[in-house]
Order: C-alpha cells, then sequence, then structure tokens
C-alpha cells in the first residue's frame, strides 16, 4: 500500500518545502523504496502557462507538455526523474473538473460543495499520483493561514481517517528567525504555525525548521515541547553553500530514518554513492578557477525566472571543473553591453513579447563578432536568426511576426496550424519533440546520436523558407523536426562555439547526468579562458 508524506509550510513562503521535499524523496530512493512526488499550487490559474516570470518565477514544462511550478525542476534534478501533468495540481484544474462534472450531471443532483465534491477530487489526484509506488510525498503550496490552500489541508487531514495512522506522514517547514539586534532565535513564528495547522486538524509528525544556522538542542528541545512533537522530530535546516547539499543535512539528522520507522517501511538497501560523488565534484569546481557566463534576458530582476538555466549551467560547470560565475544582464537596461565585456560565454534565454527583444539582438551580435561561446535558447535562437538575417544577409526588415504582425521579412513566423489557436494557454508546440540531427555538425558531435527529444515551450518557429539564404551565408539548420519540417538548431561554422537551439535543453539537465549541450558549452568558455590545453 502507498504511503503519503505531506509537505506544508508555515510563518513565510519561500521557505524552501520544494528542496526538502525532494532531498526527502532522494534519501528515500536511496533506500530501494519507489517514491513519486506531487506539487499542489493554490492559485486559481488551471496551470502555469500564463503567468508572469517576475511573480511566478520560471515556467517548467514537463515531458509531456505540462507547464508547471519551478519546484518540479528541482523534483527531477533531485530524484532523477521525469515529471508529466501528473505531478501538478492547481485549484484551477480542480475547480474546472469538478464544475464540468456538475455540468454534465455527474453528482445526480447534489448540492456541490468544497467538502465533500472539492476535497475528494483532490484526494483522487494524490492516489492517482500514488498509485505502484512505495511513498509518494505532496508538497502543498502556500504558507499555513492562506485562505487559498485550505481545500488542499483539509483533503491532506482526511487522508489518515481514510487510511491508518502509519500510512501517513506530516511533515511542516517552518521559519525560526535569527534577530540579528539580540542575537536571538525566536521559536514563537513556529509555535504559532504549528497551532494553526492544529486548527485545520493537522498534528505535524515532524518539523523541519528553516534558519541561518544550525540550532542548538535547547532550541530544539523548546519547540518539541511546545509544539507535541518527540525531540528527534525537530529537525533543523540551515542555510547551505549549496542546494544539493541538504540531503547529507537532513541525513545526518536521521530524517529518513524517523520516517520509515513511522511509516513502519523497511530498506532493502543504501546506495548514496552516486549522489556523494557529485557534491564532491561540486565542492571541488567550487574552490576552482571561474567563468564568467552571462544570461541576457528581460526577467532578470527575479533569478529564480531562469532557475533551471542556472542549474544546467551549474551542472556543466561541475563537470568541467570550473566555477559558475554567472553575470544576470537586463537587456532593457541603457548601455547594458558594458556588462558583457570580460564575459566567457554568454546565453540569450526564452521569453514571450517584444519587449526588450532589440536588446537580446544586440546581445547575440556582440557574440557573434566577438567570438564569444554563444548558446540561444527558445526566443534567443529566434533572436540569432533575426541578427544574422539583419547584420549577415542585410535583411534590415528581418524579424519574427510575434514582434511586428506585417514584418516585411518574417524570418521568425507562427505556422498556419498555430494561427487556428486563440487561447494564449492553448500553445502549441509543449513537451518533447523529436529533432533529427545533421550529420558532421557539432550538435551531433555533442550529442553522439541522430535523433534526440527535447522538451518546447513556444508558438513561433524559425521560418522555413529562410532556410536556403542562411545556409548560404554561413548558418547551418543542424537539427529538424521532419514531421513538421521545423528548424529545431541553428549553429555557425565560422565561431568557436555557436549554436541556437528552439528547444529547452534547461529542463533535461540533471546533477547526475549533466546535459550534453551545457557540458560542450562550458567547455567552450573554459577554453576561451584558459587555453586549449585545460578544457575538458
Amino acid at each position: 500500500m502507498t504511503r503519503y508524506i505531506f509537505v506544508t509550510g508555515g510563518v513565510v513562503s519561500s521557505l524552501g518545502k520544494g528542496i526538502t521535499a525532494a532531498s526527502i524523496g532522494r534519501l528515500l530512493k536511496a533506500h530501494g523504496l519507489s517514491v513519486n512526488i506531487i506539487k499542489c499550487d493554490p492559485y486559481l490559474n488551471v496551470d502555469a502557462g500564463t503567468m508572469a516570470p517576475l511573480q511566478h518565477g520560471e515556467v517548467f514544462v514537463t515531458f509531456d507538455g505540462a507547464e508547471t511550478d519551478l519546484d518540479l525542476g528541482y523534483y527531477e534534478r533531485f530524484m532523477s526523474l521525469n515529471t508529466t501533468h501528473v505531478n501538478i495540481v492547481t485549484t484551477g484544474q480542480i475547480y474546472q473538473s469538478v464544475i464540468a462534472r456538475e455540468r454534465a450531471g455527474g453528482y445526480l443532483g447534489q448540492t456541490v460543495q468544497v467538502v465533500p465534491h472539492i476535497t475528494n477530487e483532490i484526494k483522487s489526484r494524490f492516489r492517482k499520483a500514488g498509485e505502484g509506488y512505495d511513498i509518494c510525498i505532496i508538497e502543498i503550496g502556500g504558507t499555513v493561514g492562506d485562505i487559498e490552500s485550505l481545500p488542499f489541508l483539509e483533503a491532506a487531514r482526511q487522508m489518515r481517517p481514510d487510511r491508518t495512522k502509519n500510512d501517513v506522514l506530516y511533515l511542516h517547514v517552518t521559519l525560526v528567525p535569527y534577530l540579528h539586534a539580540s542575537d536571538e532565535l525566536k521559536t514563537k513564528p513556529t509555535q504559532h504555525s504549528v497551532n494553526k495547522l492544529r486548527e485545520i486538524g493537522i498534528d505535524p509528525d515532524i518539523i523541519a525548521c528553516r534558519c541561518e544556522k544550525p540550532l542548538e538542542q535547547d532550541i530544539k528541545d523548546k519547540i518539541a515541547l511546545f509544539t507535541s512533537v518527540p525531540k528527534e522530530a525537530v529537525i533543523d535546516v540551515p542555510d547551505a553553500p549549496s542546494i544539493y547539499d541538504v540531503p547529507f543535512m537532513l541525513k545526518r539528522q536521521g530524517l529518513d530514518d524517523q520516517i520509515m520507522m513511522l511509516l513502519r517501511l523497511r530498506s532493502s538497501s543504501w546506495n548514496f554513492d552516486e549522489w556523494t560523488d557529485f557534491t564532491k565534484k561540486l565542492d571541488s569546481s567550487l574552490t576552482a578557477e571561474p567563468v564568467k557566463i552571462a544570461i541576457a534576458g528581460k526577467y532578470t530582476r527575479l533569478k529564480d525566472s531562469y532557475k533551471s538555466l542556472a542549474e544546467a549551467l551549474q551542472h556543466g560547470c561541475t563537470e568541467n571543473g570550473v566555477k559558475f560565475e554567472p553575470v544576470y544582464v537586463d537587456v532593457e537596461e541603457k548601455d547594458f553591453e558594458k556588462h558583457l565585456k570580460g564575459i566567457d560565454a554568454l546565453v540569450v534565454p526564452g521569453g514571450f513579447g517584444d519587449r526588450g527583444i532589440e536588446g537580446k539582438v544586440s546581445a547575440v551580435r556582440y557574440a557573434r563578432e566577438n567570438k564569444i561561446p554563444f548558446l540561444g535558447i527558445c526566443l534567443g535562437m529566434q533572436c540569432a536568426v533575426i541578427e544574422f538575417a539583419r547584420n549577415v544577409l542585410k535583411l534590415k526588415k528581418a524579424n519574427s511576426t510575434e514582434f511586428d504582425k506585417n514584418a516585411q521579412e518574417p524570418v521568425v513566423d507562427i505556422m498556419e496550424e498555430q494561427k487556428k489557436i486563440q487561447a494564449k494557454g492553448g500553445t502549441m508546440r509543449l513537451g518533447a519533440w523529436e529533432c533529427e540531427l545533421k550529420e558532421g555538425s557539432l550538435a551531433r558531435e555533442i550529442y553522439g546520436q541522430d535523433k534526440i527529444l527535447e522538451r518546447h515551450r513556444h508558438r513561433y518557429e524559425f521560418n522555413p523558407k529562410y532556410i536556403p539564404l542562411v545556409e548560404k551565408a554561413g548558418m547551418t539548420v543542424s537539427g529538424m523536426n521532419t514531421q513538421a519540417n521545423l528548424p529545431e538548431i541553428v549553429e555557425i561554422k565560422d565561431h568557436p562555439w555557436f549554436i541556437g537551439v528552439q528547444f529547452h535543453p534547461e529542463f533535461g539537465s540533471k546533477p547526475l547526468r549533466p546535459h550534453p549541450l551545457f557540458v560542450s558549452f562550458v567547455a567552450a568558455a573554459k577554453e576561451r579562458k584558459y587555453g586549449r590545453k585545460n578544457a575538458k
């Protein structure tokens, strides 16, 4: 029978529930258990597809095309899995499903209510995610006390009476703030947060305390006393040099053993070697020579907008034994190019809308003309095509119809099939699409295979009509989706490393399996800075 672990949060948001939940998953998998994990987001949006990155952080795309919260990226990277639409549940999805069933007469004249109908629908998603797994971890977004998350918390509460005590565990992540003025750690917010959780009917089994520094035992004892949990069930999660150290932090305090004891589970094995080896390499890279990699985008005011990209670059740097030194460049800033001086590589990431586009195009030109290793992702690739068309082909009116509906030279355009889709949430190219790599190309050499599957999130495409023109001038289309005749990868031969991809390779990069594009890209940056003999 599947066991369920509910991870809730208190006091403030952005405590790191996602990293904590993913770290627990990593530890339990190391015991030989099969583990799935899902995120419950309380917002009314059906998915994260139409949400602004500056408000919500990046939109993470699953292999099957679900547009989700960035926490699913943590799940994938820590637990080495590929998530699907099953791993995300939103209030919008729940209400949409219940209302559709009510309109179809599915409730046989009942008065449809939050309890039991909404909560039953939520619990059905919990059970579906847990099918076939030993453990299902369920992270409930938001903060205890928020009105939006109450139906999810009520559904979580109902899971224990529906089953047995040893099948369900509640872990509460809370904040123990440190007051510098008085040099004190304060436990009162945690006490109030647990009391609020109890008002809902949930008694936490374990409390994970986020804090600036490790908690002394007397602080833990005080928290245990006032929250009625065993002393050993108070875990501190202080700030760490790297998020990838968190599983070790939890392991040292025996959190995984406590969970298995409470859920009456036995370990079939213990294998944490791969994660240990990775973190050793990571620690080594953090003290190595740095490479300065610029991320030139328009959402740089919130670093979480490029969370998966930053992590993928870190994976590439770890693999190459160099320190990742990010330079976030706002392409809307006047004279932003001054921030590009001295960089070792440049990434122009994805995005939507015409804001900041000319800055991105200028950044591409800077990298192309100065022979700086360049990686363009999604919109970044499209900007690379626009820049090449304008400055190499001399098509000064080259543009995307996303930015100019009447573009005279639409080198980037929307497909006819996509023009039929009116809803912005109905993006056509989502999830994994196949790409065939051209023999003799840099992309083929990097991947080491002729066909790949990569995740997409966009509606506009490099217009295939312009392929002969750009290839004649020196830009090679090295990857194609032959089924739809759509360009997927472009590269320039007369350049140390210049690749643009229509997909999002950062979503597929994991600590134990760094994406080959990022490994090769960082190697090119390392070579530029330190010379060929030192490059991996």
